[in-house]
């Protein structure tokens, strides 16, 4: 059980002079002074470049680094650290898989499917590689529960290529079986390439229990800083992958006539890294250990559960996707009935209240919703009862406000 009241004094932002409930946590999480100190250290005692420096702070630079590689392919069970490539973020991830599996292994007449739930990260990418190579694009819908069609799904996976989909929605929630979509593509001769920026954060990952060709997720999002994402992906099929970005640290030789690449995992790891933000990943994963990610997870989902009820209980709000906590991530979106989603957001803030609005890179799936955008609520680790107590007294006065 987590002791949220000790954890909170951890983060400094949440102390200030004027107390924020803060409920964008899907967005970015805000940082403990664990990993705040982790990267401060770094960049005021041993901040050099990696890989490359024979002096001592150089290779105690790349010690760290590599220790925070480690660490990553532990979180998420990885077969090898080898396997752990770093990424800015998510979204860098799934585009070096669409460039250099998708644009080497997917061909005309292939197809290519990916889900109406995704971000536009895990969507854009795949349709502009159908487009690229000839490939027929299939999105398969869901239904008005926000979970996938399993019946279009099944049709949809005969005779794919690539299917790729998200673990946990950032608009509604909704939580894949992730383990048994990987078991479908796999069937079908598909490689599973896996979103799991609003998952990995806040479930247990287990890669090869998973059995996924491909997982992807950012460090912000799990209180580390900004510029850091983990791109996993199966040995052999990193092995015959193309770079995305030439140059640097991804080179083993270069002639005039031709060059080589670099072993995994530096042959994705061009140019320099963003040093201090992969140490903060590091830490920000010894913090998530320490709490416990089972811990993690029961938290989030009565917070959720209590957050599905109060909302529940308010006059012209409509939550979107499950209605159950357990089939959902620790977010949920809502409309207010006459409300634009940017006025909710604006009016809250007045309130001290951090939420969300627009259509949070996600608008087929609005358009499926037919809905221009919602309001997103997110809770974390360090989230309260009290916090969501907030949000709906204030969206109390929205409804007042707006009549």
């Amino acid at each position: 059980m987590l002791d949220v009241a000790k954890i909170r004094k951890d983060f400094p932002i949440l102390g200030g002079r004027k107390p924020i409930a803060y409920l964008d946590s899907a967005a970015t999480s805000q940082r403990p002074e664990q990993v705040l100190e982790a990267v401060d250290n770094f960049n005021r005692t041993y901040n050099a470049n990696v890989h490359r420096g024979l002096y001592a702070i150089a290779e105690e630079a790349t010690l760290r680094y590599e220790e925070s590689r480690a660490k990553a392919g532990n979180f998420i069970n990885a077969p090898g650290a080898s396997q752990v490539i770093f990424t800015r973020n998510t979204t860098e991830a799934l585009n070096t898989v669409m460039r250099g599996w998708g644009g080497k292994s997917v061909k005309k007449g292939d197809k290519v499917v990916t889900t109406i739930l995704e971000h536009h990260s895990n969507f854009v990418p795949w349709q502009q590689l159908a487009k690229m190579t000839g490939a027929k694009f299939e999105v398969v819908g869901m239904d008005d529960d926000g979970q996938l069609d399993e019946v279009e799904l099944e049709r949809a996976l005969r005779g794919a290529k690539l299917f790729a989909f998200s673990a946990a929605s950032n608009v509604l929630g909704t939580l894949s079986d992730a383990k048994k979509l990987c078991a479908m593509a796999s069937e079908n001769g598909a490689v599973s390439v896996v979103d799991a920026a609003q998952y990995a954060p806040s479930f247990p990952v287990d890669v090869k229990r998973m059995g996924c060709d491909f997982l992807a997720f950012s460090g912000h999002k799990m209180l580390a800083p900004f510029g850091v994402g983990v791109l996993y992906g199966r040995a052999e099929l990193l092995e015959e992958m193309d770079p995305f970005i030439y140059g640097s640290e991804m080179i083993r030789s270069v002639t005039i006539a031709k060059s080589q690449w670099n072993d995994l995992p530096y042959k994705f790891e061009s140019g320099t890294p963003d040093v201090g933000a992969v140490i903060g990943l590091g830490a920000a994963i010894d913090y998530l250990k320490r709490a416990g990610m089972e811990n993690l997870l029961s938290h989030e989902r009565m917070l959720t559960a209590y957050m599905l009820r109060r909302l529940g209980e308010l006059r012209g709000v409509s939550v979107l996707g499950p209605k159950d906590a357990e089939k959902r991530a620790g977010l949920v979106a809502f409309t207010v009935a006459g409300v634009h989603p940017h006025d909710v957001a604006a009016m809250l803030s007045d309130d001290g209240v951090c939420v969300r609005s627009g259509h949070h890179c996600a608008m087929p799936l609005h358009g499926r919703l037919g809905i221009p955008a919602s309001t997103r609520a997110s809770v974390y680790i360090y989230n309260t009862k009290e916090e969501v107590d907030r949000l709906v007294q204030s969206l109390g006065r929205v409804r007042k406000t707006f009549g």
